[in-house]
């Protein structure tokens, strides 16, 4: 997963990191409890996230985002979110970097969806305005002025359809068809 964080200069850098955040001072890969996500109500005060958010901001850039509900045969309805101009935006997120495993990491920052999101999902990813972007990234921001940038969440410029099952799957290559809205 590319992400972008500034560099020992100052400078923004592009890295790439393993998507779920594994903290410095794991010793071992878990599988079992993934931390994908952070939810941007309280991870500055989480252990998994607290040094991150102090000097590890990052923002991965996207150009749209998946969710899911269920279907009425119980099978998984994906649902396709974009800017309504379809432009890229970035998720606020945190990164870091495990000695221990060798493993760059990241994640994005969440909060209680807006709507129209709202109706497809009860959390959304916080999307910066690109304004804060700058501030976000660099480690002089004081935690609680990182923390206010995150109000400023994009997710009412948003909108969203339904497509097609074949998301679902693994086995799925990158393909058009993906983003093609299906009939309801």
């Amino acid at each position: 997963m590319p992400f972008i964080h500034l560099d020992k200069e100052g400078s923004q850098k592009v890295s790439e990191g393993s998507w779920w955040v594994v903290p410095h001072w794991t010793k071992e890969l878990q599988s079992k409890y993934p931390i994908f996500n952070a939810r941007s109500e309280d991870a500055e005060n989480k252990l998994a996230f607290r040094e991150a958010y102090k000097a590890k901001r990052c923002l991965i850039p996207a150009d749209s985002w998946y969710e899911w509900t269920k279907g009425d045969d119980g099978g998984k309805d994906p649902w396709f979110i974009h800017l309504t101009e379809r432009k890229p935006f970035s998720f606020a997120g945190l990164w870091a970097y495990n000695t221990n495993l060798e493993v760059t990491s990241c994640t994005i920052l969440t909060a209680a969806a807006v709507a129209p999101i709202d109706q497809v999902h009860n959390r959304m990813p916080i999307v910066l305005s690109p304004e804060h972007y700058d501030a976000w990234l660099h480690p002089a921001t004081p935690v609680a002025d990182a923390k206010a940038l995150l109000s400023d969440n994009l997710g009412s410029s948003f909108e969203f359809y339904r497509v097609g099952r074949a998301v679902n799957s693994s086995k799925t290559e990158n393909d058009p068809s993906l983003i093609e809205p299906v009939e309801k």
